[in-house]
């Protein structure tokens, strides 16, 4: 048991979408209404990996990741299952609606700042049903890269300038544990 076990949490300041905790010695940052996220990993029929790139406000600067979202984020639905509110994500963000749905795990992207997590699924069966894009003012661009070619996608994204989401280490993982 850690000293911040035996403090109370206070709330610090909340907006609509996080809140700023403390407790202890600890600060840090949680979702508000404990909205969690879920985070797809799509491949298309041709192999494809189907990114997204948006700009970013905190990071002031555009932002390579898999599609995502958050669950139960809107007044109508607040009950939205993690499957309902991936297949949503998926087709509004890229265009593509999946047949089916596989939750692989729930994940902590930064447990030392954040107490947000995301369900990582996987999208299969997709048809193509729209532009994708997001909704009006994310301007979100849809990238199709073939998964042979992921590493270099990265990479020159990366020299261009863009961030790269943490979430993307699950395509570059055994490539990284092959390096020395």
């Amino acid at each position: 048991m850690s000293e911040a076990d035996a403090e109370p949490e206070q709330e610090m300041w909340a907006g609509r979408y996080i809140v700023a905790k403390k407790k202890g010695r600890w600060e840090y940052v949680s979702r508000a209404r404990n909205i969690r996220a879920a985070v797809i990993l799509a491949i298309d029929a041709e192999d494809r990996v189907i990114l997204v790139e948006q700009f970013r406000v905190p990071l002031g600067r555009p932002c390579l990741e898999l599609p995502a979202g958050l669950i139960g984020d809107h007044d109508d639905d607040p009950d939205e299952t993690v499957e309902a509110a991936a297949a949503r994500e998926l087709e509004e963000e890229t265009g593509y609606r999946p047949g089916r749905m596989q939750v692989i795990g729930e994940f902590f992207s930064s447990p030392g700042m954040v107490s947000e997590s995301f369900t990582l699924l996987r999208a299969f069966e997709l048809e193509k049903v729209g532009e994708g894009g997001g909704v009006p003012g994310e301007n979100i661009t849809v990238h199709h890269v073939p998964r042979r070619n992921i590493e270099r996608f990265i990479a020159e994204r990366r020299r261009h300038g863009d961030a790269i989401d943490v979430k993307l280490l699950t395509l570059l993982g055994p490539g990284i544990l092959e390096l020395t």
